[in-house]
């Protein structure tokens, strides 16, 4: 067989995103991965039961909506359809209160002005600032990272840009917003990427990601996400590009300075053509250390790989249910693809983090609920339902119990216990229909995350935790802040990347710029 032009590793969607712009400029281009199907974390199962199609993680479109990816590949043709719900998202409290991000901003208004004149006012402000600054976020979302001298230097030249950008969660929902409901509301969006109410950068990324789905909703894909990754797959096919599944890649073969392809690990060698490439849709530790290895990068990068910082790792629950679950919270919460379910209180989203961090299993963790059925009828049977509930911030290493109910210390021992815990806890408070509704419940932990997908290092979904010094131009590290690694032909594409983790397909898409770039050089 002749040589590939250009490998990927890994057919998550960054890794399709990057191998369908390569194919689509003529390079022959294979991609492997070592699960039975594409898409990564992605992916769209039966997980519970027949008929019940849990998204295995992903489920929103959200940054996806800045992406020039889905139009200028024509993904619509290709089977890609976005749904987009009335309601993006609600955040309820115990005693039944609730405020809901609508698509309209007024209506969004309306919610908050139950709590706070005030706080709606604030609100319809930063979402128009979103709105104005909606052009730069999409070309810095999808143009490789630049400096940090260039970065500092573009942040000094808008006053207060530089201390809004690193303002804790706490710091900039004190000054922003009088009640705490708002802090909440608006705030809960800073922990789907891990940052607590006092980690640097917290507040921006909270604006961020609510302002954005303000604008353009939190979307979801007809059919469960992995219709987004076989719509990369489709085009990437009809381009002459190949896939092939149940294919774990051991190392890259690196001879004179430049891989020469790659070795599988039942011992299967896959060359690439003289200007070949090989591009790693996989965590960069995976990259750096297994596949490449000190011999390859030298000890000092492998120390500095070794180091870094991957987050908190999440616990998942499938659910197949008998029926719609019902909130006290009433009927906005029932027709919200996401809820986040907490005490009005920052200060209860701290001590989560604290006792995450410190080996605890949490006593009142934060769960997103996703209604999936709720936005998309097409996963379940006609009067059924499916929801998945991501428990964020728990640990990987068991050390202590804050719940004061759980008795073992590792993973397999105590996810269904813990499990338990969080439904009855969870129905007790919120969703009272939740326990009875039960078909069939699976659980991953973050163990199990871990064995399903290897790049889901430790049980987290990121490629890397969200730091400032694992960001932008530093992300994952300085020395491979550009999609390139020290070998000149391969490079990273995945979520260890910029702009990093969820679905936005920049990390692909940028990567293949960046090997395009070099081949014409």
């Amino acid at each position: 067989m002749p040589a590939y032009d250009a490998i990927v590793v890994g057919a998550g969607h960054n890794g399709l995103t990057c191998a369908c712009y390569l194919a689509r400029a003529g390079l022959r281009t294979l991609v492997l991965d070592q699960y039975h199907s594409v898409g990564g974390m992605a992916t769209t199962e039966e997980l519970t039961l027949p008929g019940f199609w849990s998204d295995v993680h992903a489920f929103g479109f959200q940054f996806a909506n800045l992406s020039p990816v889905p139009a200028e590949l024509g993904l619509a043709g290709f089977g890609l359809e976005l749904i987009r719900p009335e309601i993006n998202h609600s955040q309820v409290f115990p005693d039944g209160r609730i405020i809901s991000l609508h698509r309209d901003v007024e209506d969004t208004v309306a919610s908050i002005a139950r709590y706070s004149a005030a706080d709606a006012e604030t609100w319809r402000r930063l979402a128009a600032e979103f709105v104005a600054q909606k052009e730069s976020v999409a070309a810095w979302m999808n143009a490789v990272p630049e400096t940090l001298t260039a970065e500092t230097e573009a942040l000094q030249r808008v006053p207060g840009e530089y201390r809004a950008g690193l303002q804790s969660l706490r710091s900039w929902a004190n000054e922003h917003f009088t009640r705490e409901e708002t802090r909440l509301f608006v705030g809960g969006w800073a922990c789907h990427v891990g940052l607590s109410p006092d980690d640097v950068g917290g507040g921006h990324m909270a604006w961020l990601f609510a302002a954005l789905i303000q604008d353009v909703g939190s979307r979801a894909v007809k059919g469960g996400m992995h219709h987004l990754p076989l719509a990369l797959a489709g085009y990437l096919q009809s381009k002459g590009g190949e896939i092939r599944t149940n294919a774990r890649v051991a190392k890259i073969l690196v001879e004179g300075g430049r891989a020469t392809g790659v070795r599988l690990t039942d011992g299967e060698v896959i060359e690439i053509a003289r200007n070949g490439v090989v591009a790693s849709n996989t965590d960069p530790h995976q990259l750096i250390v297994d596949f490449l290895g000190e011999d390859v990068v030298g000890g000092d990068l492998v120390a500095k790989m070794q180091r870094y910082e991957w987050g908190d790792a999440y616990m998942t629950i499938y659910l197949a249910l008998d029926a719609p679950v019902t909130y006290k919270a009433g009927p906005d919460a029932q027709r919200s693809p996401y809820i986040h379910a907490t005490d009005p209180s920052l200060e209860y989203l701290a001590r989560i983090y604290a006792e995450c961090r410190s080996g605890r299993l949490p006593a009142y963790p934060f769960v997103l609920m996703c209604n999936d059925s709720v936005i998309d009828p097409s996963r379940a049977p006609d009067g059924k339902a499916v929801m998945k509930m991501i428990v964020h911030n728990v640990p990987y290493d068991i050390r202590g119990d804050a719940t004061g109910k759980i008795k073992g210390r590792t993973w397999d021992e105590v996810k269904e216990p813990y499990a338990d815990y969080l439904i009855d806890h969870l129905t007790d408070t919120y969703a009272p229909s939740l326990k009875s509704s039960i078909l069939k419940r699976v659980v991953h932990s973050p163990v199990d995350m871990e064995r399903l997908m290897v790049s889901a290092v430790r049980g987290t979904v990121t490629h890397g935790a969200f730091l400032p010094y694992q960001l932008g131009s530093q992300r994952p590290l300085p020395e491979l802040a550009h999609y390139r690694t020290p070998v000149p032909n391969v490079y990273l594409c995945g979520s260890g990347s910029h702009p990093g983790a969820g679905i936005t397909m920049a990390p692909g898409r940028n990567a293949a710029h960046a090997v395009l770039k070099d081949l014409s050089a």
